[in-house]
C-alpha cells in the first residue's frame, strides 16, 4: 500500500473560488495543494473513510436530539467530468440512510409554473441529513445564459434569489459546499468516445452531450459568472480539478470532512442515569 500523504492546506482554502479567480487560468489537469500521485491519493481517500462517516453519524445522532445542522453539497459540472464517481466513491461510504440525493433533471411543466427555486426548496436535506445535488438550481443561471433562455436582466434576479436562498438555508443551519468539478474539453472527448468502447458505459452516452459540447467556451464564460455572483463568505464555490478522477474524489472528501468539522458536533447525551440503565440491563 502507498504511504499517505496529505494536503498541505485545507482545500477549502486552496479551491475556493475568491474574488480574482479565474476558471480559464486553472489548469484541469493540476492537483492543487495535493504533492502525491494515484497510489498514495487512493490510499488517503480509504483512509478517510472512516472519519467521515463517523461525523457523519454523530451529524444524525445530534438531529435525534433537536439539532439543526445539515449539508449540502452542490455538484455541478460539465457531462462526465465525474459527478457519478464521486456519489459513488466518496458518498458513498456513508450510511445511505443519511444521505438525500437528488439529480436534477429538465424541469417539468408544473415545475416550470412556478418559479425556478420552488423544486430545489423541496429538495433541502433535513436536519441532521447529508444532501447532495446531482446538478441544481445553477442549470438556470448556466444553461439560460447559454442559450439565451433568460435575458440579462432575469439572469441578475435569479442570481440574487440564488444568495438569498443560501444566506435562507445557511441561518437554517445548513452548511452549503459547492463544488464545480472542472475537466478539459480534449479529456471530456476521451470520455466520451471511451463510453462508446464500453458496452457497460455506453448507455451513458447521449447525443445531447455532443450539442452541449458545441458551447464549451460560452459555458466556461457562464460558471465564471456564476462564480463572481454567487460566492459568498456563506457559500463559498470550490473548483476542483477533475482530470485526475482520483483527485476528485479525495478532494471533495476533503471538503466534505472540513465542512463537517466545521459545525463542532459532538455526541448527544442522554437525559438517563446510566449506571441503573445498565444495572437494569444486566438484570434482563
Amino acid at each position: 500500500m502507498a504511504d499517505v500523504v496529505d494536503f498541505d492546506k485545507h482545500p477549502s482554502e486552496t479551491l475556493r473560488a475568491g474574488k480574482k479567480f479565474s476558471l480559464r487560468d486553472l489548469d484541469p489537469g493540476s492537483t492543487p495543494g495535493y504533492a502525491g500521485d494515484k497510489a498514495a491519493g487512493e490510499t488517503l481517500l480509504s483512509e478517510l473513510d472512516g472519519k467521515l462517516t463517523q461525523l457523519q453519524e454523530q451529524l444524525f445522532a445530534e438531529s435525534r436530539t433537536g439539532g439543526k445542522k445539515r449539508v449540502l453539497l452542490v455538484l455541478q459540472a460539465m457531462d462526465t467530468a465525474g459527478k457519478g464517481g464521486i456519489v459513488n466513491h466518496v458518498m458513498g461510504q456513508m450510511n445511505p440512510q443519511g444521505v438525500q440525493l437528488k439529480s436534477f433533471k429538465a424541469p417539468t411543466p408544473e415545475e416550470q409554473s412556478y418559479d425556478f427555486l420552488w423544486r430545489i426548496e423541496k429538495e433541502v436535506p433535513a436536519a441532521g441529513m447529508v444532501g447532495v445535488f446531482d446538478r441544481s438550481h445553477y442549470e438556470d443561471v448556466l444553461i439560460h445564459r447559454v442559450h439565451r433562455w433568460a435575458d440579462a436582466e432575469e439572469l441578475e434576479r435569479r442570481y440574487r434569489a440564488i444568495n438569498e436562498f443560501e444566506a435562507r438555508q445557511t441561518a437554517a443551519g445548513t452548511k452549503i459546499v459547492k463544488v464545480m468539478l472542472h475537466i478539459s474539453r480534449d479529456e471530456q472527448q476521451e470520455r466520451l468516445l471511451a463510453r462508446l468502447e464500453d458496452p457497460s458505459k455506453m448507455w451513458k452516452y447521449s447525443g445531447n452531450d455532443l450539442k452541449e459540447r458545441a458551447f464549451w467556451d460560452d459555458y466556461m464564460d457562464a460558471y465564471q459568472a456564476a462564480f463572481e455572483r454567487t460566492s459568498s463568505e456563506l457559500a463559498p464555490w470550490h473548483v476542483v480539478p477533475a482530470n485526475k478522477k482520483w483527485y476528485a474524489r479525495i478532494a471533495v472528501q476533503q471538503l466534505l470532512l472540513d465542512a463537517l468539522e466545521g459545525l463542532a458536533l459532538e455526541w448527544p447525551v442522554p437525559e438517563i442515569d446510566v449506571d441503573m440503565e445498565r444495572e437494569l440491563v444486566r438484570r434482563s
